[in-house]
């Protein structure tokens, strides 16, 4: 009796200490899994497409869910579920023939679990409620003025419609060339509605798609798991079936030296944003990996197409006034060291924002000119604002979200020494977000990742008809002359006729110092080196279908 109970509790000791030694193991290592581990800032906030509006939610998306078309390493839009496709001549109906066989995940909202086929009504359905307003999608703006209008301007019931089980039609109000691009957009992939039906605005915490992984768990601010979806569809060119990770396990470290130090420990697979308050860390001061990092994991660094700036909240309630001199905004603009910035605080990662809005990554041979550091212009032009050396401004508020600390104080201390005053307000990247849309900061921190490579995306943030929260144009700027530039470029079909207008809206972007752009971004990609198959793109896309551990 004595013995067996000694047995018993050797057994558990053992077990223990099997079970503590297997928590300390690489996620990665544990039982011959190949598990992809990744750490994202920014906040998760759904998994639900309509809502891929910011990287954390996009990335996750792009894993779990499938649209027409994708984006290339090239940027170029490349075929997914679409088979083929045909345009009028008038460019203004397309009609797109999907792949058979393509099928949802197992889920129970489908009869007897089973997996069920994509037909181009789900195409149909998916772009529909992008459109309705019950859904309050921020990616509205994509289809709401381009596709088909009745005669009082309101938007068509058949401006998307199935004609057969595996082929459906767009009809466009007006000629739209780069259609394909826009149905590349995270907010396309498609959706089955029986899961929407199901779980109603909880459809963001319950997906249900066609990727190369499927939803398993998802802990707030903690934990993301994904895995391999068997009955995925897509192979390598040499035969082997996608994807080549068992998992994927996402973890939302918002400090970025912590989730930096996990990866060197070889914790995390992947990193990336560690510039925003780290460079340091990594890089020495021209920008150089740091000798002890050299060889230990493998450092890219690409163009991104993004632009990082500061808005003017036009509208705001109390500090319209404020914001629609002018010359004030001219003051702050001018007051920038963009350069020192660039140097000071990223280890010159990043391109000084001295042009247009239109990221150089993207951009025409002839550039918008913007403004360079000009101290002595900018206290002329505050003096002529109404506030010589700041007297008679109130204090301003800059709204940044919590990563945006060394940027913010930069900024704060820029301003002062012309005489302006402004203290910070950072909110988590979420909450920032949310206030911006809603047009309560009047002051904000702002930055504008391309959907798609062309400068017609950017400009899009000027348009009068694309106001948020339900589209891109977050300070409500307005100009009927930019509004007539930029619809009819869209419709022109020349593509020398399209960027000479976008080169003009460009500098009447800059001219009217509608916002302020500090630099364009460049891309820092951290992977270990047993990672292959994880390419760098300028959209900053993350594809993990390809990815595998050597």
């Amino acid at each position: 009796m004595l013995f067996k109970k000694f047995n018993k509790y050797l057994t558990s000791f053992v077990f223990s200490i099997v079970f503590i030694h297997l928590a300390h193991v690489s996620i990665a290592q544990v039982g011959k899994k190949k598990v992809f581990r990744y750490n994202q800032t920014g906040g998760l906030t759904s998994l639900d497409p309509a809502f891929a509006n910011k990287r954390a939610n996009i990335w996750a998306v792009t894993q779990l869910y499938n649209g027409l078309f994708r984006f290339g390493r090239s940027n170029r839009v490349t075929p997914d579920l679409v088979n083929k496709w045909e345009v009028t001549e008038d460019g203004k109906t397309y009609t797109f023939h999907i792949k058979k066989g393509i099928r949802f995940h197992n889920h129970e909202v489908f009869a007897n679990h089973k997996r069920r086929e994509v037909v181009a009504a789900d195409f149909v359905y998916t772009y529909r409620r992008i459109l309705n307003p019950e859904t309050k999608s921020p990616g509205v703006w994509i289809f709401k003025d381009k596709v088909l209008r009745n005669s009082n301007q309101s938007i068509s019931d058949t401006c998307f419609r199935a004609i057969s089980r595996y082929s459906f039609r767009v009809y466009l109000h007006q000629r739209f060339d780069h259609l394909p691009q826009l149905l590349a957009m995270p907010y396309t992939l498609v959706v089955p509605h029986e899961a929407v039906t199901r779980y109603g605005k909880e459809f963001g915490k319950n997906p249900v798609g066609t990727g190369a992984f499927r939803f398993v768990l998802w802990k707030p601010n903690k934990l993301l798991l994904l895995k391999k979806n068997l009955l995925y569809w897509k192979f390598t060119y040499d035969g082997k079936k996608l994807p080549l990770m068992d998992e994927v396990r996402i973890s939302f470290i918002e400090d970025r030296k912590k989730a930096f130090k996990m990866f060197t420990q070889g914790k995390l697979d992947f990193l990336t944003g560690t510039i925003e308050s780290s460079a340091d860390l990594l890089l020495d001061e021209d920008g150089t990996v740091k000798e002890k990092w050299l060889g230990k994991f493998t450092v890219e660094k690409v163009p991104y197409m993004n632009t990082e700036y500061i808005g003017f909240a036009f509208e705001h309630p109390s500090e319209k006034k404020l914001w629609t001199n002018k010359k004030l905004r001219l003051a702050l603009s001018y007051a920038i060291d963009r350069e020192g910035l660039v140097n000071k605080l990223r280890n010159q990662v990043g391109i000084p924002g001295h042009y247009g809005i239109v990221p150089e990554v993207i951009s025409y041979s002839t550039r918008a000119k913007g403004y360079r550091y000009n101290i002595v212009k900018a206290r002329k032009l505050l003096k002529e604002a109404g506030y010589p050396e700041g007297k008679g401004l109130p204090t301003i508020t800059l709204h940044t979200h919590l990563a945006d600390k060394k940027l913010a104080e930069y900024l704060q201390s820029q301003w002062r020494y012309i005489g302006v005053n402004v203290v910070i307000n950072r909110q988590k990247f979420s909450k920032h977000q949310q206030k911006v849309d809603a047009g309560k900061a009047g002051l904000f921190r702002g930055s504008w990742l391309g959907d798609y490579p062309d400068p017609e995306n950017y400009l899009a943030m000027f348009y009068s008809k694309n106001f948020a929260p339900d589209g891109p144009n977050k300070t409500h700027y307005q100009s009927t002359q930019f509004d007539q530039l930029f619809e009819a470029a869209r419709t022109a079909q020349s593509s020398s006729t399209r960027h000479s207008a976008y080169r003009k809206m460009d500098q009447m972007i800059m001219d009217e110092a509608a916002v302020i752009v500090l630099y364009y971004d460049e891309n820092i990609w951290l992977k270990q080196n047993n990672i292959e198959g994880l390419e760098t793109n300028p959209m900053n896309n993350l594809i993990l279908e390809g990815v595998n551990r050597k």
